[in-house]
């Protein structure tokens, strides 16, 4: 297991490297540093003094790949590639166009995306999994193809939907919680208890759905046959045999998305105006901070690499035969 862990862990640095060489091409050759003063500095103020004084203040002054000025290694350091793209690899993040430091950001915003995500990742697979397991039950009959129904409704509606209209319902007509905000004193499951509603409510669609085929895939197996032939009841089958035996592909699907959390929701977070790192991320990009969105995607998949090797390790725990190699 060790001896896995490690190589997957080295085969990920080659990921990454071309992560990281494929973002610095979008960011600085598609989009040239002279491109960037000029969105930052707006067509009302762009002069070629302006977006020289820009690219000295911010450090896109310098060659992109190799100075040919400078002296030994610092042909290489002293470049942009170095300065914005090398440096990620040492978590150093530097500092967004506005000046604020990007690692203490992240760090502070990252909790409250925790905060929403974790209790909507959790209860959403609670009750997906719950929804399903009784779908199926019922397998066969009306109810089972009024949910299909339902499940297919659920997930044609937008998200934008689900949050306008919990609002309105929840927040504004029966005044249950604040339609939004996010105070860290005092009592911060008040504005919790809509983000996480709306979550789940959104994700019961899709979700179900996909656990309901699981479970009819492992429910028209041999063994749950004989299980039944031999007197085990519906309840006994579902939970002792169908579930277990459904772990690995739902494992699939769900440890992946454990790293993600820390990302946040776009929608979520800013509809609900809860700071934490999706709505961090939308602001870079309505800002145009490229300092932002480059650790940012720097982040995302780092964090995307770990949910893969999560995945792999689960599956030795959901099935004991599986053996990593």
């Amino acid at each position: 297991m060790f001896a896995y862990i490690v190589r997957r862990l080295i085969y990920a640095i080659p990921i990454l490297v071309g992560v990281n060489l494929l973002t610095f091409t979008l960011f600085f050759v598609v989009n040239s540093p002279d491109d960037m003063a000029a969105s930052q500095l707006g067509d009302k103020y762009v002069t070629p003094e302006a977006i020289e004084n820009w690219k000295q203040k911010n450090g896109y002054d310098k060659p992109l790949f190799l100075n040919p000025d400078a002296a030994g290694v610092a042909q290489i350091t002293d470049t942009i590639f170095f300065d914005k793209s090398v440096r990620l690899f040492a978590f150093d993040f530097g500092r967004s166009e506005s000046g604020r430091d990007i690692t203490t950001d992240v760090a502070t915003r990252m909790w409250p995306s925790l905060a929403v995500a974790l209790p909507t990742f959790l209860v959403g697979i609670g009750v997906n999994i719950c929804v399903a397991l009784m779908v199926v039950m019922f397998r066969g009959t009306r109810l089972d193809r009024g949910a299909v129904f339902v499940f297919v409704a659920l997930m044609s509606i937008s998200y934008l939907f689900y949050i306008i209209g919990g609002q309105f319902l929840v927040a504004k007509t029966w005044r249950l919680v604040p339609i939004s905000g996010f105070h860290t004193e005092g009592q911060v499951w008040k504005f919790l208890i809509l983000p996480v509603l709306v979550g789940v409510v959104a994700g019961i669609g899709a979700g179900a759905r996909w656990y309901r085929t699981l479970f009819l895939e492992e429910a028209n197996q041999d063994y749950v046959r004989t299980a039944r032939a031999k007197g085990c009841s519906e309840l006994s089958i579902l939970f002792r045999h169908i579930l277990p035996n459904a772990l690995i592909p739902i494992l699939t699907g769900v440890v992946v998305l454990i790293p993600s959390l820390f990302m946040g929701s776009l929608l979520i977070e800013s509809f609900f105006g809860i700071p934490g790192l999706g709505s961090y991320m939308l602001d870079a990009i309505n800002s145009q901070d490229f300092a932002i969105v480059r650790s940012m995607v720097f982040i995302g998949s780092i964090l995307y690499i770990i949910g893969l090797l999560l995945t792999d390790i689960s599956y030795t725990w959901a099935d004991p035969r599986v053996r990593l190699s």
